[in-house]
């Protein structure tokens, strides 16, 4: 009884009365860079902190992970908003509460990139995409949406840019990178490397364009209904993950360059746990890959709620629900 007694006291002392509760989420994501901060909230034991006992679930595209969040596999997840998911939320299955990845201006998120070939031809700005093809995933995709975004913002109109549905992000470096596209959109630590091989053109970054919500954090109403207390120590420990990020991969000196330190070298070594493994060359595709992520995991709710709109003018969403019921915003702040 007294040894019982110690060790009780021990974990208590050790680890908060709250990880004695030992609560568990399963949260789906997908196996890349792009959830930084929540690798680091696990790895420094934040999410156990708060009385959590978290596993993730790997994903290899977004739309199985809201899909396994409808079906009851995942509890909350985190990916980009597609047509797919605005689909699924508009039957009232899911519904967004936090953001995560966020295109902003003077951030090297996305690039828009243009094949050696094509820019030798002239597609040398993005005014010049009309008459060009351009590879995406698939129809009702973030790359979809983004083409979009940048079509209003340039003045010209989509149907003018041929869409070619290639299916993975690989396809899409592929196609561009061998000429059977004119442009495609690729993450920085693709996109750079592309660009210094002469393989490609970086014609602008995203961030610059078209800032906007790219991934966020999702669960059902039923998580909402039945387990806030739980979403909301979840929320507290996503909070400390993108904190740490942020101090680590978003600072900037008084010329506006990042800054790198102690403290990105140790958030650099939590992540490579998850991400490039085993590569020598780890550290420099994570400084080059990593995006932005806004305070406290905020949500661009007015973004959201035009992504919601735009899908729907081109007929990827279908339904009337107002497209405020499909956000949540008691658990993460909104920007």
């Amino acid at each position: 009884m007294i040894v019982r007694t110690l060790l009780f006291l021990l974990l208590v002392l050790a680890f908060g009365p709250s990880a004695l509760a030992g609560d568990t989420l399963r949260l789906g994501l997908l196996h890349t860079l792009s959830p930084a901060p929540f690798y680091i909230a696990q790895e420094r034991g934040y999410f156990r902190d708060q009385g959590i006992d978290l596993s993730f679930r790997f994903f290899d595209a977004a739309q199985p992970i809201a899909a396994a969040a409808v079906s009851g596999d995942v509890d909350v997840g985190v990916t980009a908003l597609t047509g797919g998911f605005f689909n699924l939320a508009e039957k009232g299955t899911l519904k967004v509460i936090g953001g995560g990845l966020h295109e902003e201006k003077g951030y090297e998120g996305a690039a828009i990139l243009a094949s050696d070939k094509a820019y030798d031809a002239g597609l040398t700005s993005l005014a010049k995409l009309p008459g060009h093809s351009f590879a995406i995933t698939q129809y009702g995709s973030s790359f979809h949406y983004m083409v979009g975004r940048i079509a209003e913002a340039e003045g010209f109109d989509i149907k003018s840019v041929t869409l070619r549905p290639v299916q993975t992000v690989a396809n899409m470096l592929a196609a561009l990178s061998s000429d059977q596209v004119d442009a495609t959109i690729a993450i920085a630590s693709q996109a750079k490397p592309l660009a210094a091989a002469g393989h490609a053109h970086i014609l602008a970054w995203a961030g610059d364009v078209v800032p906007y919500q790219l991934t966020a954090v999702f669960t059902t109403p039923g998580m909402i209904a039945n387990k806030p207390d739980l979403l909301r120590r979840f929320a507290a420990a996503y909070r400390k993950g993108v904190a740490d990020y942020r101090d680590a991969f978003l600072c900037t000196d008084a010329g506006g360059h990042p800054v790198v330190d102690a403290k990105t070298d140790a958030a650099v070594a939590l992540v490579t746990k998850y991400v490039f493994t085993g590569d020598p060359d780890a550290r420099r595709k994570i400084l080059q890959g990593v995006g932005y992520y806004d305070k406290d995991g905020a949500l661009d709710v007015k973004d959201v709620l035009n992504q919601i709109a735009w899908f729907k003018a081109q007929g990827l969403v279908k339904g009337d629900l107002d497209p405020s019921a499909m956000l949540d915003t008691h658990f993460l702040p909104a920007r």
